[in-house]
């Protein structure tokens, strides 16, 4: 039995397991099994790996996609360039074990939407893991973005009492890259100037459960497009299984 699983705090939300359960029936994987393993400390993931010899894969959420970079051995071109892993590919050869760490969140993201043709200017809300992928995508694809921080601090950073003048701008697409709606917190939402958007603004929220969030609603009541991250979540997920049986 080979042994792939997601690793964070918490977990409770995730739609991973159910996810995983269709790629190995459809790659006929009997001899696969996808587990949550909830930890607290980051410090916990090396010995995750290391004490089973049956752990291929995992796939890594908040709080730990930037803190886990430490403890990898080494990083896949798509996580040096994210500044965060999702996805983590465990080698063990000569009684010893390799971690190679990549990110998979950007493949996921920028295939999962054709706003790239359709906006110039973004705002990400955000700046941890999450939204360091969404940010590498953008920057691959040459749109002009800032980040949304309750306590900016580095150049491209603007703070939510900022937002007005450039959600009455050019920036027209909005990517919720927080955990604020989540389950079981599904009454947060982040705190932007809803009452100024209109039809031509697009809400994505990378959040998946609840299937909408109250960011979207909020913006729908708007008139806006809005998208959740669903499809995103599925691709993310094929292209860590394409990772951990090929490369």
């Amino acid at each position: 039995m080979k042994r792939f699983g997601l690793t964070g705090y918490p977990l409770e939300h995730s739609f991973s397991p159910s996810i995983f359960r269709e790629i190995f029936k459809t790659g006929h994987s009997g001899d696969c099994s996808y587990e949550l393993f909830p930890l607290e400390s980051v410090y916990q993931i090396k010995e995750l790996a290391e004490g089973s010899d049956d752990i291929c894969g995992l796939q890594v959420t908040i709080p730990f996609k930037e803190t886990v970079i430490p403890f990898l051995d080494e990083l896949h071109e798509s996580a040096k360039e994210a500044g965060a892993v999702n996805t983590i590919k465990i080698i063990r050869s000569g009684g010893k074990i390799f971690l190679k760490g990549y990110n998979t969140d950007t493949w996921g993201f920028e295939h999962s939407t054709n706003a790239f043709d359709n906006f110039t200017h973004a705002l990400i809300l955000g700046t941890g893991g999450a939204a360091k992928a969404v940010a590498a995508v953008l920057r691959k694809r040459k749109l002009e973005f800032l980040m949304v921080s309750r306590n900016p601090a580095k150049e491209g950073e603007i703070g939510y009492d900022d937002l007005d003048r450039f959600i009455n701008g050019k920036f027209k697409w909005i990517i919720n890259a927080t955990p604020a709606g989540m389950y079981p917190n599904t009454g947060d939402y982040p705190a932007i100037p809803y009452h100024l958007l209109t039809h031509n603004h697009f809400l994505y929220d990378l959040i998946y459960n609840p299937e909408e969030t109250v960011f979207l609603s909020r913006g729908k009541m708007a008139g806006a497009n809005t998208m959740n991250g669903l499809r995103m979540l599925h691709l993310q997920a094929e292209k860590s299984w394409e990772i951990w049986i090929t490369e």
